[in-house]
């Protein structure tokens, strides 16, 4: 029976004690009296069984009423009731709101960094990532939001709705855009108008200037934003603009792109030829198949890095360098009588 995709198993068993050594009242050595929880915790380094140990006072002096002594550092690794390290919660954050990431490609990210987890498990860190950011928004957030209104004269708020699977609920986010601080989120099941307006309600009790007010083309975000910020300017998010506007490029773009690798996968016979030739020439030719071969693997980030162009120009540079090296030699062999 196959393993889950989130399934983790640790490399190497860590253990934790208390960070004093003393009982804090009567100053004698405490005690290890047996284990405050152990449990495996996937991180960025890989994944550790971490064992925290709890300790006592064994004085009489302290009276009856015992004490549990244990690791801070062990507590601050993960979340309670998580086995993903703060770490990776971190970069599950830095993926969605810096890099736009889908939840399928923040799985996807995971996992290449040795992150085991699965589409719906993704979705859980993120959920508890934005725990986390929901936690900070205290006096800190309003300072800071302060700050933002000095600075632009108000502050500016987008909405976002993120689904990782069909039928599941979405989860929407409202974040400030200057500061990119989150200021609400949370899971609705339909995402109608009234809704999202009962989730901006709060936001709009913190009674900020908003200057400015940024979605993409869902019809309800629109209309709640609106509706609770009547005067301020709506823009469409620039982001899903120009992804949508360039659709057709892309389309194109990628047809491109399959062509290209069409006709270099030819390759193969090529190196066959070459494998086992030891000659000035063959090296060279080799060296000029990996340079086709990495071609090859090249992508893109559409839709400012299309994939078919940067294949069709480096390419196109391998073919000129490889032109160039034949009427070199053609320069440098002797004339035939």
């Amino acid at each position: 029976m196959p393993l889950p995709k989130n399934r983790i198993i640790p490399e190497k068993k860590v253990y934790f004690h208390p960070e004093i050594l003393h009982c804090p009242d009567c100053g004698i050595k405490l005690k290890r009296h047996h284990t405050a929880w152990k449990k495996n915790i996937s991180t960025l380094q890989g994944v550790i069984q971490v064992w925290n140990m709890a300790y006592f006072c064994p004085s009489e002096a302290c009276g009856p009423l015992r004490r549990y002594f244990r690791s801070a550092q062990a507590d601050a690794l993960c979340m309670k009731h998580t086995s993903y390290g703060f770490d990776v919660l971190a970069l599950v954050g830095d993926l969605r709101f810096k890099q736009h990431k889908t939840i399928g490609e923040i799985t996807e990210a995971l996992n290449e960094r040795g992150v085991a987890t699965s589409e719906r498990n993704s979705m859980r860190l993120y959920e508890r990532y934005l725990v986390l950011l929901r936690a900070s928004v205290t006096d800190h957030t309003r300072i800071q939001l302060e700050k933002v209104v000095q600075e632009n004269k108000g502050i500016m708020l987008s909405m976002d709705g993120v689904q990782p699977e069909k039928g599941n609920e979405t989860l929407y986010v409202v974040r400030e855009v200057f500061s990119g601080t989150i200021l609400a989120a949370k899971n609705l099941k339909s995402g109608s108008a009234s809704e999202l307006m009962a989730l901006l309600q709060p936001v709009k009790d913190m009674n900020f200037p908003v200057i400015g007010l940024v979605s993409d083309g869902q019809q309800s975000i629109r209309i709640a934003m609106e509706t609770m910020w009547p005067n301020s300017p709506y823009q469409y998010c620039q982001y899903h603009y120009l992804k949508d506007i360039a659709k057709p490029v892309v389309d194109i773009d990628r047809k491109l792109k399959t062509g290209i690798k069409k006709t270099l996968r030819g390759i193969r016979e090529i190196e066959k030829v070459v494998e086992k030739d030891t000659s000035d020439e063959a090296e060279i030719a080799k060296d000029y198949l990996a340079a086709v071969r990495s071609i090859l693997l090249e992508d893109g980030n559409p839709p400012l890095d299309l994939p078919g162009i940067r294949i069709y120009e480096n390419a196109q540079a391998v073919q000129k360098s490889l032109e160039n090296c034949l009427s070199k030699k053609r320069a440098s062999s002797p004339e035939k009588g």
